[in-house]
């Protein structure tokens, strides 16, 4: 079961859906109630937008498209440029994004971090449980800051130092990482160093919102990584864990103390500031 990493266990849902736009919206719906850490980055991104709802974004590791179409349901007026380094998640985008391709709203392209650069156009840099994979961590982040505006913003959600304890009892959970996690205070000082002006770091997944990832995500993970046939076993599962686990989640967004995740918003120093 351990040599069977989390990432993948998703990656198999995804393929699957790949070609139908119903059963992918189905995809998202689960990828945003059962994933804490999409509570705490859509609500960040609400508070983000709010003044500036015409926002240019970079999505610095979109993945399967998630807060992209977060984006663009809820701030209609936005334009995203998503990119990531792997092709089929990009062609699984286009396919479901076409709509919005075509209306100017959104484009995908293939990007390697470590390597490309933007230019400085966008007001708001997304980068979600991306960094923790990126040994050179530091230069990616001098990257995202040189691709905001002045006053612009990078949010990032990444696990927190405190995220090793979940390996102990099956390191594929953290196995696919180049760091387990950062502290605050690490977090902080490397963006800094990258060239942001200003932080606001919060750690997430307390310890209501651990309890939830392992009753909601944790377990049912490895039991698919077991066995596919699990998936069967899962609705009866969730019939008892759900509300419990939604209840710890939404507890979790108050959360002040340490937590096994962590959030963090690195400002790019407006213009005219010294």
């Amino acid at each position: 079961m351990s040599q069977i990493a989390y990432d993948p266990v998703k990656d198999r849902f995804a393929a699957r859906i790949r070609h139908s736009r119903a059963l992918r919206r189905v995809f998202y719906f689960l990828l945003d109630l059962f994933f804490l850490r999409s509570w705490h980055v859509r609500r960040r991104l609400r508070q983000e937008l709010a003044a500036n709802p015409r926002a240019v974004i970079l999505d610095a590791g979109c993945g399967f498209g998630q807060y992209d179409r977060y984006l663009l349901r809820r701030f209609p007026h936005v334009r995203i440029h998503a990119v990531d380094v792997k092709p089929d998640y990009l062609d699984a985008c286009r396919h479901y994004f076409q709509a919005d391709i075509a209306a100017g709203r959104i484009r995908f392209a293939e990007s390697d971090l470590t390597i490309d650069t933007f230019p400085p156009e966008y007001d708001l840099v997304l980068c979600v449980d991306v960094l923790e994979h990126i040994e050179p961590d530091v230069q990616v982040m001098r990257t995202l800051r040189g691709a905001l505006k002045p006053g612009g913003v990078l949010v990032m959600h990444s696990p927190s130092h405190l995220a090793e304890d979940d390996a102990e009892g099956d390191p594929s959970f953290v196995g696919e990482h180049a760091r387990p996690g950062y502290s605050r205070e690490e977090l902080d000082a490397k963006l800094r160093q990258a060239g942001f002006e200003g932080t606001d770091i919060r750690y997430t997944y307390g310890p209501d919102g651990h309890r939830a990832w392992e009753w909601l995500i944790k377990r049912p993970m490895l039991w698919l990584s077991a066995h596919f046939a699990w998936v069967l076993v899962l609705p009866f599962w969730y019939l008892v864990t759900l509300i419990p686990g939604l209840w710890w989640m939404r507890k979790d967004l108050d959360w002040k103390g340490e937590g096994t995740g962590i959030l963090g918003v690195g400002l790019a120093k407006p213009e005219g500031n010294p």
